[in-house]
C-alpha cells in the first residue's frame, strides 16, 4: 500500500505557516540532513551542516513513513503501508525558510554568532535545544530511527521541555483567555525567581539560562532607573528571547502578543517605557520587546506564579461572624466542578475529560501531566483524529486529489499511532486492531469513487479508536490529573471567576497553596 501527498503550506490570514506544517517541514529537512562534524575556523561542531546543505535539501524534500505487518488473512504475507510526502521550492525560496528557521530560533550559527539573514552559503549551523526538542517530537511520532537522527536525540544536546501553546485548529492563532496565559506565565516566571546578580548578566544576549525550557525569565536582582532602585526587573528583549527559546511560538509577533496579555491581564508592568519604539510603533503601547523597556512582575503576579502565598475564601467557609473556618476548607468544589460550566456533584470523569478537551488551559496542563507520565499520544490522537473528521467532513469532492490527500493523511495516522509496532502505539482492542489492520492493508482502487468509499471506512474506523482512547483518558489518566496541584489551582480560577460572574461580589474558594 502505498499513498503519496505533496504538501503545501498551509497559511494563515496574515500570511504566516500553519506552526504545525511548519515545524514538520523543519523537521523532515533535518532528517534529510547528515548532520555530521564539521571544522571550522580551528573548532569542530558535531550535528552540524552547512547552509548550501538545506538549501539543496529543501529543492526536493522527500519523507517516507512506512509499517511492516502480517496480512490479517495469510499471516505468513508481509503487507506494507507507505506513505511520502513530498516537498519542492526554489531555491530563493528555500533560502526564505531556512530564514525562519533561524527566525524561530529552531537554529543557530554553530559559533554561536548571530546573523540577521540567512546566507546562501558558506555558514556552519546547528540545532538549537528548542530544535532538538521539535525535531524529537516528530521522531517519535513518526517513527524516525535513522542513526545520526537518534545520536543527536540521546547526546547531552537535547535539555528542553518546550511549552506547546494551545492554538485555534482552524486559524492557527494562540489561544489568549485568562486561564492560559497565567499557565503560560508561571512557565514563564519558574517556580522560583532566576535572579541574576546585576543587571549586565541578566541583559545579556546568552540564552545559555533557557536550555531546559523549566528556568525562568532572567531577573536582574536591583536595577537603577533614574532615583529609583528597582528589585527584580527584566527587559522587553529579556521576554522575547525567554518566549522564542522556550515556546513552540515560530514568530517574534507572536511573543510581542503574549507579553501583552501578561500586562493585560495584570501579571507585569512596565517601570521604564521605551517611547522611541511607542512612537515607531503605536500598537506597542503596553509592551515594547527592547533592551529600554523594564518591566517588574505585579503581586498578582507572583500570586499567579506561587511566589506568595494568597487565600481563597468561599461564603460556606466563613461563620456567622464573618471570620473564617479553617476546617471548612476543601477542594471538592474545585474537583468536582466542570470548567466553563456548572458545579455537578455528580460529574463523571467522561465530562471532566471532555471539560479539559475544550478548555485551552487545562488542555495544556493535562498535556504536560501526560507527557510526564509517559502517555502523551492519547491525547495526541485524539486532537488529531478530531482535525481529521474535520477535515474529511469538509472535503470538496469535486477536487480529486483532496480526497487522495486526506487518504494520505490517514494512513499517516495510522502508521503513527495504530499499526502494530507503531512508534505511539495505542492500547486500543484486539476486534478493532483486526478491523483496522483488514482495511488498511487492502487494496486502495484509484477511481475517485472507489478511493472515497474506503476514506469513508477508515474515519468511521478512526472514529471507533477515537472513542475507545477518549474512554482510556477518562478512566485512567483524567482522575489522576484532577488530584494534581496545577489541576486544583486553574480550575479553582475558573471556578471562581464564573462565580464572581454570576454572584457579583462573591467571595473566592478554596485555599491555593503555594505552587
Amino acid at each position: 500500500m502505498h499513498q503519496t501527498s505533496s504538501r503545501l503550506l498551509r497559511m494563515t490570514d496574515d500570511d504566516r505557516p500553519f506552526t504545525r506544517d511548519f515545524k514538520d517541514l523543519f523537521s523532515t529537512l533535518i532528517v534529510s540532513l547528515p548532520l555530521s562534524t564539521h571544522r571550522f575556523r580551528f573548532k569542530t561542531y558535531p550535528f552540524s551542516f552547512a547552509s548550501e546543505e538545506a538549501i539543496n535539501n529543501l529543492g526536493s524534500l522527500k519523507f517516507s513513513q512506512s509499517n511492516r505487518m502480517p496480512d490479517p488473512k495469510d499471516p505468513s504475507r508481509i503487507v506494507t503501508t507507505t506513505t511520502t510526502t513530498t516537498f519542492s521550492m526554489a531555491k530563493e525560496m528555500a533560502r526564505s525558510v531556512c530564514q525562519r528557521f533561524m527566525d524561530a530560533r529552531f537554529i543557530e550559527l554553530a559559533d554561536g554568532k548571530s546573523m540577521p539573514v540567512f546566507p546562501l552559503k558558506g555558514c556552519l549551523w546547528q540545532l538549537t535545544p528548542k530544535g532538538i526538542h521539535i525535531l524529537e517530537r516528530f521522531c517519535q511520532r513518526n517513527g524516525i530511527q535513522q542513526e545520526h537522527v537518534l545520536k543527536l536525540l540521546n547526546s547531552p544536546y537535547n535539555t528542553m521541555r518546550l511549552v506547546i501553546l494551545e492554538r485555534d485548529p482552524k486559524t492557527d492563532k494562540l489561544s489568549q483567555d485568562k486561564f492560559t496565559t497565567e499557565v503560560l506565565f508561571r512557565r514563564f516566571v519558574g517556580t522560583t525567581p532566576n535572579v541574576k546578580a546585576s543587571t549586565s548578566i541578566s541583559d545579556n544576549d546568552s540564552v545559555s539560562d533557557y536550555q531546559d525550557g523549566v528556568t525562568g525569565v532572567k531577573l536582574a536582582d536591583s536595577r537603577k532607573i533614574y532615583d529609583k532602585v528597582i528589585k527584580m526587573s527584566f527587559t522587553g528583549k529579556c521576554a522575547v528571547d525567554w518566549l522564542l527559546d522556550c515556546c513552540t511560538t515560530v514568530e517574534r509577533a507572536e511573543t510581542y502578543e503574549v507579553c501583552t496579555m501578561f500586562v493585560q491581564h495584570g501579571l507585569i508592568q512596565s517601570v521604564l517605557e521605551d517611547r522611541v519604539y511607542i512612537q515607531q510603533n503605536p500598537a506597542g503601547k503596553d509592551f515594547q520587546p527592547t533592551k529600554n523597556a523594564v518591566y517588574i512582575i505585579t503581586d498578582k503576579g507572583k500570586r499567579v506564579a506561587g511566589w506568595l502565598e494568597a487565600e481563597r475564601v468561599s461564603l460556606g467557609e466563613r461563620s456567622t461572624d464573618g471570620t473564617i473556618n479553617s476546617t471548612a476548607r476543601s477542594n471538592s468544589a474545585v474537583r468536582n466542578h466542570s470548567p466553563r460550566g456548572h458545579t455537578d456533584q455528580r460529574e463523571t470523569n467522561t465530562t471532566r475529560l471532555q471539560a479539559i478537551l475544550n478548555d485551552p488551559a487545562l488542555r495544556l496542563l493535562y498535556r504536560e501531566f501526560l507527557r510526564e507520565t509517559v502517555c502523551e499520544e492519547n491525547l495526541t490522537f485524539y486532537l488529531d483524529v478530531t482535525a481529521f473528521n474535520e477535515n474529511f467532513n469538509s472535503l470538496d469532492l469535486s477536487k480529486p486529489d483532496a480526497v487522495r490527500e486526506t487518504l494520505a493523511a490517514a494512513y499517516g495516522l495510522y502508521n503513527a499511532f495504530l499499526a502494530p509496532g507503531s512508534p505511539c502505539e495505542l492500547n486500543i482492542d484486539h476486534p478493532l486492531r483486526q478491523d483496522m489492520a483488514s482495511r488498511m492493508t487492502r487494496a486502495v482502487a484509484r477511481d475517485d469513487t472507489s478511493m472515497y468509499t474506503s476514506l469513508k471506512e477508515v474515519a468511521a474506523l478512526f472514529d471507533r479508536a477515537q472513542s475507545q482512547v477518549f474512554k482510556l483518558m477518562a478512566g485512567d489518566s483524567v482522575p489522576k490529573f484532577i488530584r494534581t496541584q496545577k489541576y486544583i489551582e486553574v480550575a479553582g480560577d475558573i471556578l471562581d471567576d464564573e462565580r464572581l460572574a454570576s454572584g457579583g461580589s462573591m467571595h473566592r474558594s478554596a485555599s491555593r497553596g503555594a505552587r
